[in-house]
């Protein structure tokens, strides 16, 4: 996780947060953010981050050894296209067990999919990229006799984006995990069904369009989370003492509030508190609950 890496590094350099702050040419409190998982630096600060300790983008990401690469697999078919300058992404996916989507310090945009069970696998996926203008389009098609729901039982999909030509990205498709890991961008929406989220980036604004009941991880948060939902009851899990505000939107929408699993009141930021906050998470849409869970300070830190 990126706040234990920079939290580390800190600590091997034997910096106290304001010497790593006035380093960086950040507020302390920044730093507390980061370390604490309350928040992930954005591209510059990665940038310089990596620059003081002498290591990759990359490694601070934790991606030193490509995402594309870490999960071995009987079969694979991978297709790469150059990036020369910032894009939004657009991304249909047709099913998978598992999607993940991650940066990297090169200047291509990798799709990988892979399969312990699926031999023919070049024959039966084929990614069609297109380069339009300020924009990457990239979709995921099926062929033969594999169903989609063959597909979420047998397929993994790992996406890298090069670090520096992200600006926004629509994912849309089913999944039955989606992984954002290590991911740089302003904006990342998804549309689809997904029964589990797991959230650690550097996206300032993920916004997640599901009728399914899901199970949100949220590593980090750093800016704006929306999840937007249609008779559907799902959780959120966050950091121990991540400041956030609370807003319920929509239809009939309800917040609740568990605190290492046990019911609790309301421990969102409000009044003077949220003034200087910048983590949201809303709900919106219509008849839909949002339980957000976390632990007591002293769990969190064990």
């Amino acid at each position: 996780m990126i706040a234990e890496k920079i939290k580390a590094l800190r600590k091997q350099a034997k910096l106290s947060q304001e010497g790593l702050a006035d380093r960086l040419h950040v507020s302390r409190q920044a730093v507390t953010k980061w370390e604490t998982g309350g928040g992930v630096p954005d591209i510059e600060n990665l940038r310089a981050i990596a620059q003081l300790f002498a290591i990759s983008v990359d490694e601070l990401l934790g991606n030193s050894t490509p995402p594309a690469e870490s999960k071995t697999a009987r079969f694979e078919s991978i297709t790469e296209y150059d990036i020369d300058r910032l894009k939004s992404y657009d991304i249909t996916i047709a099913g998978a067990k598992q999607t993940e989507l991650s940066s990297y310090g090169g200047e291509k945009i990798r799709v990988r999919l892979y399969s312990e069970q699926l031999p023919d696998i070049q024959k039966l996926l084929k990614v069609k990229i297109d380069d339009v203008k300020q924009r990457i389009d990239i979709d995921v098609r099926r062929f033969g006799d594999l169903t989609e729901s063959r597909a979420k039982e047998v397929l993994g999909l790992s996406i890298q984006f090069p670090l520096h030509y992200v600006k926004d990205i629509e994912l849309s498709g089913n999944t039955e995990q989606l992984v954002v890991k290590g991911l740089c961008a302003d904006r990342l929406e998804y549309s689809g069904s997904a029964g589990q989220v797991v959230l650690e980036s550097g996206v300032g604004h993920v916004e997640l369009n599901c009728n399914r009941d899901m199970q949100i991880q949220c590593r980090s948060l750093s800016g704006r989370l929306d999840v937007n939902q249609l008779s559907a009851s799902s959780k959120l899990s966050l950091p121990a003492k991540t400041p956030f505000i609370a807003v319920v939107k929509g239809i009939r929408n309800r917040v609740f509030y568990q605190l290492d699993g046990q019911p609790t009141a309301d421990f969102s930021l409000s009044g003077e508190a949220a003034q200087n906050c910048e983590n949201i998470v809303e709900l919106n849409g219509i008849k839909s609950e949002l339980i957000i869970s976390s632990v007591s300070a002293s769990r969190g830190e064990t």
